[in-house]
């Protein structure tokens, strides 16, 4: 017996039955009160517990706690060069320093969702905004560079439960199609951190050296430990996980096992590899390839900023009508073929330095509707192991981000070629990574949002 799914749109199926009988889903009433509850625009509470206090205060707090990646890195950029002189260290080893914190916030993921899940999300957040309050302190008192990748570990570890359980939050909150406009709605909001980050940390170098960086990142921590606080617990002790949590890492490999989740992962986390490589790689390729001044670069990489930021408004208004399935898979699509862009115009120079920021720019773009989608997917499947899945969905997608910007530096030969086979690699395996959730084998679950189950005997 072979299964296998098909769009449906309002009118019918899209293709015809030529061999057997066609099955609706048994959650196909699901997905007609999920459908009016969207339709209704109703923010969707679920079972787990009410929002208390005004929607726009919840959608703050959450893009707060979201943000926690952009805050803690592009602050921090601008502080880099006076950081290297005043350590007596050279640019490499601050760089490091980076490195570091992606390591320990793909890695620190992995804890926090199990924990979520078993204590609740406010309380793991807050121990996480503890840690990152330490790390920051401890960076701005560091002597030496290796004190400071010391210190950045534990402040990415703590920062990565604010990342990682905002979007469990959401999971808890919404439902279906209405959490991936949720979703959409504070990556954009989010969005503006990598626009203002570097500006405000140039300012606050320049006006108090960059020590007080870190101070002022540890405020941060304090003020959204209090804005945590105006906010209810999401998960509540009914709907929370009570399996030890040393069964943890088992959990994590029966997750794996699912084909249809490892779609998800896979879309998001080759997109993610693609967006680091060109974060790592664009600056050497502006600026010393094509001889783009410094203070322009920052114009340039903003481009792909405003890009996400539409994508992601325009998936809020899109995912309602198509779902976030159909809406994946053209992101994917759209995001092999502008790869493929990247490479070719990285390989011949066709159309010089503009020609590969255009390329670059609808490559990076589809970011709003890749990423949102994928978080979704991965997490409609799972309603009481959301941390555990938020989790994995993080690491998944940093681990390729490490990995992604590793390879344009260990392929680099003073030439844009190594960043186009990177970020069009990266492209094709967000496209072969839909085929896992278009067809996921018999034990898998379909969603009812986007698909009917065609049964051929």
């Amino acid at each position: 017996m072979f299964k296998f799914p098909v769009f449906f749109g309002a009118s019918g199926l899209l293709g015809k039955n030529t061999g057997g009988s066609i099955y609706r889903l048994k959650h196909e009433s699901v997905y007609a009160v999920s459908h009016m509850k969207d339709s209704l625009g109703a923010i969707g509470p679920k079972s787990s517990t009410t929002v208390a206090g005004p929607r726009w205060q919840v959608l703050a707090v959450l893009s707060l706690l979201m943000g926690f990646a952009s805050i803690s890195t592009d602050l921090y950029l601008p502080a880099m060069p006076e950081m290297a002189q005043s350590l007596h260290a050279d640019t490499g080893k601050i760089e490091l320093t980076i490195s570091g914190y992606l390591i320990g916030f793909s890695l620190g993921q992995l804890l926090w969702g199990p924990l979520s899940d078993h204590y609740g999300r406010r309380l793991s957040v807050a121990i996480g905004l503890v840690l990152f309050i330490i790390g920051s302190v401890g960076c701005a008192l560091a002597d030496n560079f290796t004190v400071i990748i010391g210190w950045r570990m534990v402040q990415a570890l703590g920062a990565c439960a604010s990342v990682a359980l905002s979007r469990a939050m959401v999971r808890d909150l919404y439902q279906g199609n209405r959490a991936a406009q949720m979703l959409s709605t504070l990556i954009t909001v989010m969005a503006v951190m990598p626009l203002v980050g570097p500006l405000l940390g140039g300012q606050i170098v320049a006006l108090a050296g960059w020590r007080a960086i870190f101070w002022v990142l540890a405020g941060v921590g304090l003020f959204t430990i209090a804005a945590l606080h105006t906010i209810p617990e999401t998960l509540t002790p009914e709907h929370r996980n009570r399996e030890p949590l040393t069964r943890a890492l088992a959990d994590y490999l029966k997750l794996l096992g699912n084909r249809r989740l490892i779609g998800y992962l896979g879309a998001g986390g080759f997109l993610y590899a693609g967006m680091y490589a060109y974060v790592a790689g664009s600056p050497f390729v502006y600026i010393s390839y094509y001889h783009v001044p410094p203070q322009l670069f920052g114009l340039l990489f903003a481009l792909g900023i405003i890009g996400i930021m539409l994508s992601n408004v325009a998936n809020i208004h899109l995912v309602k009508r198509f779902g976030y399935d159909r809406i994946l898979l053209g992101g994917t699509i759209t995001a092999m073929l502008a790869s493929l862009l990247v490479w070719a115009t990285a390989a011949t120079h066709w159309g010089g330095l503009w020609g590969l920021v255009a390329a670059l720019f609808l490559f990076i773009s589809n970011t709003g509707f890749i990423v949102a989608n994928s978080i979704t997917g991965a997490l409609a499947d799972y309603p009481h192991r959301s941390g555990a899945v938020s989790s994995l969905t993080g690491a998944v997608q940093y681990g390729c981000g490490v990995i992604g910007s590793g390879l344009v530096a260990f392929l680099a030969d003073d030439t844009p070629g190594p960043l186009g086979l990177v970020i069009a690699l990266c492209g094709l395996g967000c496209f072969i990574s839909m085929g896992f959730v278009l067809w996921p084998g018999k034990t898998a679950t379909i969603n009812p949002y986007n698909y009917e189950t065609c049964r051929i005997k």
